[in-house]
């Protein structure tokens, strides 16, 4: 038996065995939807060190709410990322060709020691640890022909040299292959051993949808041993690949970027990027029901506060979103129980801002509640208006009632014409706090782009 057939009868082997073993009393890795924080909304390729961890204190004082990872979005391993063109990035590659942090701006990374001291350093936070990455294996590794660890193939073994990512220049796709396999268990073998438990990895789920690339990330996670969430970008994943899709990640995006507009004017009808506020709402219509048993559709990032100092899409500013289109996004996220990811500055994170991510009522419902739904058929007058309701414990129903328009608009509804019990109900908002006297109906005004959100229980 030569060496290659002896390493492939052993990767096959090893997945099965894998398998077998975690089939019995698995926990899910992403058992309510992930909260955390992305460096991209802010610093897009530039974030450091510092800024990572000085952004990553302040999310340790918002762990209590809920929120937990802190996760450095694409261009750690460039040298120079403000470099227009590949060869002026200066990206840093080990000796098998895997991408590791570039020691110009992670300087505890030395050494061989890539993200660990900083993962480490999250995890003494309370807090867990994530990265980005374009999927594929860096062009200069498939060049120089690198070896693949633990694995008797090389470099281009494994790449399709065929396939590049349409907006990123730096890597080449992955073949369906053995070598392909052997070079995303090295690197999430390499993860492993770093501390990462969230893995965003992009141009995978939408244009091109590479569903061979998806289920060997997934593979190689699952070989680790590590609880490692998996988060599928860009969108709109396409609703026919749901129960495909479901089966390898925990997160998959169902929009393009999501940036601080309402919508954004495009030159042709087709283009969705970027993407703003509105257009959510459609996006996650085709989802509806998806969001449960740890696998959670993917509405993108909340693009809050301060947007400074190189935010991946514009010049530095303050979010330009109205604070009631922020607490509509925010609304709307947690009434369809999607992944909740800040992409504030938090180092600059201001008291409006705050309030809205620390309303641990809201986020609840986020968390712990069931049966999210948008409702079809509301009466005349409506033109403009959406609404989802959702349950909770004890009979708890919630009912969230959104202003599309471009004006203040009013609402006058009995609870069964919004999707509730007919009959007298006693309501709390839950972002003001204000509560509604027992009534068969909801009178309601709400400013252009507005929200209500309620916690509502039948009166017997």
């Amino acid at each position: 038996m030569n060496l290659v057939t002896h390493w492939l009868r052993s990767a096959l082997l090893l997945p099965i065995l894998l398998a077998a073993a975690t089939t019995s009393g698995a926990q899910e890795v992403a058992p309510t939807p992930p909260m955390g924080w992305n460096s991209w909304d802010s610093y897009g390729l530039t974030i450091d060190e510092a800024d990572f961890k000085a952004n990553t204190t302040e999310l340790a004082k918002l762990h209590a709410y809920g929120w937990t990872y802190a996760v450095i979005d694409e261009g750690w391993y460039m040298g120079n990322p403000f470099g227009d063109k590949l060869q002026h990035r200066d990206y840093a590659v080990d000796a098998h060709g895997l991408l590791i942090p570039s020691s110009k701006r992670f300087p505890s990374s030395v050494d061989g020691q890539g993200f660990k001291p900083i993962a480490d350093w999250v995890h003494l936070q309370g807090l867990k640890f994530g990265i980005h990455i374009v999927r594929g294996i860096p062009k200069q590794a498939v060049e120089a022909n690198l070896s693949i660890a633990g694995s008797p193939f090389h470099a281009q073994d494994a790449a399709d040299t065929a396939d590049t990512c349409p907006w990123d220049d730096g890597d080449y796709g992955i073949r369906d292959n053995a070598a392909g396999q052997a070079y995303y268990d090295a690197m999430m073998a390499l993860y492993a051993r770093w501390g990462v438990d969230f893995l965003k990895v992009d141009c995978i789920a939408n244009n091109p949808y590479r569903i061979s690339e998806i289920r060997q990330i997934a593979a190689a996670i699952k070989k680790t041993g590590r609880p490692i969430v998996l988060s599928l970008s860009p969108g709109p994943t396409q609703p026919s690949h749901a129960s495909e899709i479901r089966k390898y990640g925990q997160m998959w995006r169902i929009s393009n970027d999501i940036w601080d507009g309402w919508t954004f004017a495009h030159d042709h009808p087709s283009d969705d990027f970027p993407s703003g506020v509105g257009n959510i709402f459609d996006r996650l219509l085709p989802w509806t029901g998806q969001a449960h048993d740890g696998r959670w559709p993917d509405a993108d990032m909340l693009p809050f506060g301060m947007l400074a100092p190189h935010p991946g899409l514009g010049e530095p500013r303050h979010s330009r979103l109205t604070l009631d289109e922020e607490r509509t996004q925010l609304t709307l996220l947690t009434i369809a129980r999607s992944p909740l990811i800040l992409g504030a500055n938090l180092t600059k994170l201001d008291d409006a801002t705050r309030a809205l991510i620390i309303n641990k009522d809201v986020i609840a419902i986020d968390q712990h509640s069931h049966d999210n739904h948008p409702i079809e058929h509301l009466p005349s007058g409506f033109e403009h208006v959406r609404v989802w309701v959702a349950s909770g414990k004890a009979g708890e129903r919630y009912l969230a009632v959104f202003n599309l328009d471009d004006k203040p608009a009013s609402s006058n509804a009995s609870w069964e014409q919004l999707g509730l019990a007919s009959g007298k109900h006693a309501a709390r908002e839950l972002w003001s706090g204000h509560r509604l006297e027992a009534s068969d109906r909801l009178a309601i005004g709400l400013p252009a782009h507005g929200c209500a959100l309620y916690a509502v229980s039948p009166v017997r």
